[in-house]
């Protein structure tokens, strides 16, 4: 039971990233169809609402599922060298997934706000060179997915073995008139 239920979250998060990808890129999409001039790293854009919009969703979009996967997994944190090192490798995967589930959020999260928030004046903006951030932003969303995906089939991994270990203990092919085997 345990395992249909990691599924269906699994997939949930991941089908929610997905979504925020295409946005993202379609964002960046949005936003090429304006017009703009570039001028070696000053560049001036003419603001696309669409990109605005579709931006702002697709940062939504990664936030709820990174809050999501954050209080469904819980932290993985060990706090030496050592402790990591004895810990088994499911929790260690968990541990590396988090941080980089951490990482890409971050990233992820900054570059679509930054060029989200760029498209939201009404008028022509002029500033550094912002391209491809919102396609990027999108990218990194569909890497925050799967590091989700990793991330909580590791967290699970531990409870899913002591299930499987409890089943196999108390199964009637191991018991003999309601004796079980070691």
């Amino acid at each position: 039971m345990a395992k249909t239920g990691a599924i269906i979250i699994c997939s949930f998060i991941l089908i929610i990233d997905i979504v925020a990808g295409i946005l993202g890129i379609e964002a960046e999409i949005a936003q090429n169809k304006g017009k703009h001039h570039k001028a070696f790293l000053i560049e001036c854009r003419q603001t696309v609402h669409q990109a605005y919009n579709l931006g702002i969703a697709a940062a939504v979009l990664l936030a709820v599922v990174h809050a999501m996967i954050n209080i469904l997994g819980g932290c993985v944190c060990y706090c030496s060298k050592e402790k990591f090192k004895r810990a088994p490798v499911d929790q260690q995967i968990a541990a590396i997934t988090f941080l980089m589930i951490w990482v890409t959020f971050g990233v992820g999260f900054s570059l679509l706000m930054i060029a989200a928030t760029a498209n939201s004046r009404s008028k022509v903006s002029c500033g550094l060179s912002r391209r491809h951030f919102l396609s990027i932003g999108g990218v990194l969303c569909f890497v925050h997915g799967f590091s989700c995906v990793i991330y909580y089939v590791s967290v699970s991994a531990k409870g899913w073995l002591e299930e499987s270990k409890n089943k196999r203990e108390v199964t009637p092919q191991n018991s003999i008139a309601g004796f079980t085997s070691p």
